[in-house]
């Protein structure tokens, strides 16, 4: 099936976030266009990231505040994924020790889970390392104690860096889990997150679609175009975010469409559209 086959199937996008609609704090121009330009089209859309940080209501929030706005249901972050993991394989698990944002411990806590405090009297069922912007050495300690210790561990993403518009970097989930190899010797059990397909499921039986319905964006070869390839959605790479043009040359997973940013997919997807 040659790509205008495939755009012509497409009836849902899922979206990553930071380095694809928006960069750090800076919303990109043609964001708000497309996302316009896909309702009008008839195709529905979806927030997919692994980040996270923010809850489910803060992402509303901040989206609202970009000038976009969203419902609860149109954002599947990585850590409703790990709390729907958890509860499917490890059904007595309840106390965990959670290295994360106070937004991404509250997406836990409100599905039941009980967050332990950082000491070695209380001791939890579980490790989970996320993307956590407020973490301190005493916490990243006591997770390799307890990780040591050989307790199930859970790693929310495998992201190396978050994108950003600042003159930093933004320490990710896999960087934290590669210090805590280096610090006991483990890798996490499992990696919840892009590229792990069931990031999608949950928008399968939303939306009733099969993968080649679904159009995967974002700047990752890693975790958004793996994602795809291991759905057979279609992957579709923008250059807006972490991802360079000439790191497709030294990477053997290459995506279905490689686009300056999101606005040229939207022209592309109209054209094949108005085609049908």
């Amino acid at each position: 099936m040659d790509i205008l086959e495939k755009l012509k199937r497409i009836k849902h996008v899922a979206l990553d976030m930071d380095g694809t609609i928006y960069k750090g704090s800076r919303l990109f121009p043609f964001t708000v266009s497309f996302l316009e330009g896909l309702k009008q089209l008839g195709i529905t859309y979806s927030f997919l990231t692994n980040n996270p940080s923010r809850s489910t209501d803060e992402y509303v929030n901040h989206l609202r505040q970009m000038g976009i706005s969203s419902m609860p249901e149109e954002i599947y972050t990585s850590a409703q994924a790990t709390v729907e993991y958890i509860k499917i394989n490890y059904p007595e698990v309840k106390k965990l020790f959670l290295l994360g944002t106070s937004g991404m411990t509250g997406e836990f806590e409100a599905d039941g889970f009980v967050s332990v405090d950082d000491t070695p009297n209380d001791s939890p069922d579980m490790v989970v390392v996320g993307f956590d912007r407020t973490l301190t050495y005493s916490r990243l300690c006591r997770a390799c104690w307890w990780i040591g210790k050989g307790l199930p561990y859970i790693a929310t993403n495998p992201d190396r860096i978050c994108p950003t518009n600042l003159p930093t970097v933004l320490v990710d989930c896999g960087s934290i889990c590669a210090c805590i190899e280096q610090a006991v010797g483990r890798k996490p059990d499992v990696v919840v997150g892009k590229p792990d397909p069931r990031m999608l499921a949950g928008i399968l039986k939303c939306y009733g679609l099969v993968p080649d319905e679904v159009a995967i964006v974002g700047d990752r070869l890693y975790t958004d175009i793996a994602m795809a390839k291991n759905t057979r959605s279609l992957g579709v790479l923008v250059l807006t975010g972490e991802t360079q043009a000439e790191d497709l040359q030294k990477c053997n997973i290459l995506p279905d469409m490689t686009v300056k940013d999101i606005s040229v997919f939207g022209r592309l997807l109209a054209e094949a559209k108005q085609k049908n």
